[in-house]
């Protein structure tokens, strides 16, 4: 029987993805499993959720024992996961998860612009949102002074988080033992005042998680103060950090402690945009209690 030309184009057409990726080498000529096992996951589709075995070594030129080796390993790490009725392979939830997190960034950069904008204006200071990146702060946000000396960082430059006011915060405020791994880390001085001991830095991390927030006197940078106070998720947990710097000629140390209220209030009303809310108290009078 004669097949209709036109149903089996299109049949190909379907099959085939836009674009077919290409083999990626390392320097020595041999493929890199890692690059594989990216492409593995960058096959799938929309269109095309579900692939098998042989689906996607044919999209990708490698070999099914290949392909299959990188599938049980990715599923291994709930990055992929099998179909159980028809051993076809689609994307697990280990993606979903990493997706939220970059999600998240997005949102909270997003949440926090009008209030360090607010912020910004009502000091006359500059502002910075950071985050926590391994034992480093990335800024995501930076709203610079209007005044003639002021204070400059870019988006994504990184800084010890030992030594900032906005790390200090956030590792007061996260897990334990990610803020032990960070200590027992290489601490290096970047200033004459920057505090390297391991204990006297728990000791300084214990005063910020009884403030609620953190400051920074020339330990990051020679000529710079600032505070900082966290950002909280819907969970309470410290997702991100509010920091105001300037120089110390301005910033003085009686001039940051007036500034320590508006810096908490922007944190909050940020993490309240977060879905945070403040957990409420209970007063005891006599043998009653009331909510607060």
């Amino acid at each position: 029987m004669k097949e209709n030309s036109g149903t089996m184009a299109s049949m190909d057409k379907k099959i085939k993805p836009a674009v077919v990726p290409q083999k990626r080498q390392t320097a020595s000529g041999r493929l890199s499993s890692v690059t594989s096992a990216l492409l593995v996951l960058k096959v799938f589709s929309e269109g095309e959720p579900e692939l098998g075995i042989s689906s996607i070594a044919q999209r990708l030129g490698l070999a099914k024992s290949t392909v299959h080796r990188l599938a049980v390993t990715l599923a291994s790490e709930s990055f992929l996961e099998q179909n159980p009725q028809n051993g076809r392979y689609r994307l697990g939830l280990a993606l979903f998860s990493l997706g939220a997190l970059v999600r998240q960034r997005m949102d909270v950069s997003n949440q926090a612009h009008p209030l360090l904008a607010a912020l910004r204006d009502q000091t006359q200071e500059t502002v910075h949102l950071a985050i926590l990146d391994e034992a480093s702060i990335m800024y995501l946000h930076n709203m610079e002074s209007a005044q003639a000396i002021g204070t400059r960082s870019y988006i994504g430059t990184r800084k010890p988080a030992f030594c900032t006011s906005e790390g200090r915060v956030l590792l007061a405020f996260n897990a334990p033992e990610l803020t032990a791994a960070i200590l027992k880390g290489e601490l290096v001085k970047r200033t004459p005042k920057t505090t390297t001991d391991p204990k006297a830095l728990r000791l300084m991390l214990d005063e910020v998680r009884h403030n609620g927030y953190a400051t920074d006197d020339e330990e990051s940078e020679v000529g710079l103060r600032s505070v900082a106070a966290p950002i909280r998720d819907i969970s309470g947990r410290a997702i991100a950090a509010v920091g105001l710097a300037g120089p110390i000629q301005r910033l003085t140390k009686k001039e940051l402690r007036r500034l320590v209220p508006q810096v908490i209030a922007a944190a909050s009303g940020i993490s309240a945009r977060m879905g945070f809310r403040v957990p409420s108290l209970t007063v005891v009078h006599g043998d009653r209690s009331a909510r607060s």
